[in-house]
């Protein structure tokens, strides 16, 4: 999802020598980056008051306002960097609008709080639905949605997040014990058990109610 590394460092490089050139090369080769993050993890009723652009727009400016900072100590990986200004450009837009969309947005907000101040669980499990697909199919694959979302909602704030980076962000190990300020021993654990308790989220119920036969 991320640009790589090398390259990146080439251009910050350069970038704290002063050149601008190669700061708006580095900020163009992350805008689909983030603009993908912001789709997946903002709400679509709040995409129906803020544009997806508006807030990525945001991110760039706010970076910028901040890369001497973080050029004096960069303390982990830009790409991590710049999705955590992104991140809080979501949670930005959340508070923003609450107050005027409150009816329509606050049964997700108070989700999005339990699970980490974003939308990721509902949006990430409406990423299953699909138009093309026949009505019998449609049903099929709301239900599977609905599932995921109440699976990945039973589980703790830390493991919802991993998996969300992991499987949907597609970030590694190692970035994710950065992101989360976490060893990678122990980032690898923890979403060895958070794919486990998913899982069992997900697997069919039983009915002990019925006697056997």
């Amino acid at each position: 999802m991320w640009p790589k590394n090398e390259h990146t460092k080439n251009l910050l490089a350069r970038r704290k020598e002063g050149d601008q050139t190669a700061w708006n090369v580095l900020l163009q080769r992350h805008r689909s980056s983030v603009q993908r993050l912001v789709h997946m993890r903002l709400d679509h009723r709040i995409r129906q008051r803020v544009g997806v652009s508006d807030v990525v727009q945001d991110v760039m400016i706010e970076a910028n306002r901040r890369i001497d900072r973080y050029l004096q100590n960069p303390g982990i990986d830009f790409h991590l960097w710049l999705r955590q200004i992104a991140k809080d450009r979501i949670i930005d837009a959340y508070r923003r609008h609450r107050a005027t969309a409150k009816r329509s947005v606050d049964r997700e907000h108070r989700l999005a709080q339990k699970g980490g101040v974003d939308n990721s669980t509902i949006n990430l499990a409406s990423q299953l639905r699909d138009d093309d697909l026949t009505p019998a199919a449609k049903a099929t694959r709301r239900e599977m949605a609905n599932r995921m979302e109440n699976a990945l909602l039973e589980l703790d704030e830390i493991d919802r997040e991993i998996i969300i980076m992991r499987h949907y962000e597609q970030l590694s190990n190692d970035e994710v014990s950065k992101a989360l300020k976490l060893k990678p021993a122990a980032a690898s654990m923890r979403y060895l058990r958070a794919l486990r308790k998913l899982k069992n989220q997900l697997l069919p119920r039983q009915d002990n109610s019925q006697p056997n036969l």
